[in-house]
């Protein structure tokens, strides 16, 4: 019996081919001359009258000879799907992470299908999340979820004027004085950063978490593909009605 991962494999093949057979038949039942034929005899009316070779051309196409392949092909394509779908609904596994820790039970394989999507996306985004500048010493605040840099103690000076005797005063020149700025400490600045971003080491244990969680549903998504196909066929008493107006006996 077929595994359901086998009719997934075939199931783009048969629906490309289904509708290749039925845009095919569509055309060529478009086309009048090939379902037309016709034979000429010509009979004399008087004795010894000419004679004339006579005409006749084939019919080329017949409908139910084209709605017989449309058929066929039509419910080919109907019992694959059906058999898909009501095997899907069977068709689950357990998500579970190496360690033997079972985080979901009898996850549908469609969910799985979507989750390994949905898990690169993730991955994507823990990729870009900020991250605490490693040159600092962080730890944490006093409010949740902020980090705290260690405080970095920086001097605030100041000019002050200063007055330097070049000359001291006699009896015939005044004192000169030259005034400069002297810079003095005037006090200190404390500089404490915050940030809201996460240390590397928490966006790597996240990371790794993914790629943990990823190879699961892989492995799961693996075993409810391997599920026994439910074999179920609709196709034909669906196209024999449309067809041929036929229903299945009660």
């Amino acid at each position: 019996m077929a595994r359901l991962n086998q009719i997934i494999a075939v199931a783009k093949t048969v629906k490309a081919d289904t509708n290749k057979i039925i845009t095919d038949a569509h055309h060529v039942m478009m086309k009048g001359p090939l379902l037309a034929g016709l034979t000429r005899v010509y009979q004399p009316r008087i004795d010894d009258g000419e004679t004339l070779p006579g005409e006749a051309s084939r019919v080329q196409v017949r409908v139910p000879d084209v709605l017989a392949d449309v058929k066929a092909a039509w419910v080919k394509l109907l019992d694959l799907v059906a058999t898909l779908d009501t095997t899907n609904q069977d068709a689950t596994a357990n998500i579970i992470l190496a360690d033997g820790t079972m985080l979901a039970a009898q996850v549908p394989v469609s969910t799985l299908l979507f989750l390994e999507k949905q898990l690169v996306d993730l991955r994507t985004m823990i990729m870009k999340l900020p991250l605490l500048d490693p040159a600092e010493v962080w730890s944490q605040s006093t409010e949740e979820g902020v980090w705290q840099a260690e405080p970095v103690k920086t001097v605030r000076t100041k000019k002050v004027p200063r007055n330097h005797v070049k000359a001291v005063a006699t009896d015939r020149h005044p004192e000169q004085v030259e005034i400069y700025h002297e810079d003095i400490v005037a006090g200190d600045w404390t500089t404490t950063k915050f940030s809201g971003a996460i240390p590397q080491r928490e966006a790597k244990a996240m990371l790794a978490r993914v790629v943990e969680l990823t190879e699961a549903v892989k492995q799961a998504r693996e075993f409810a593909n391997s599920t026994l196909v439910v074999d179920k066929k609709v196709g034909e008493p669906i196209l024999s009605y449309v067809f041929f107006g036929t229903t299945p006996v009660s």
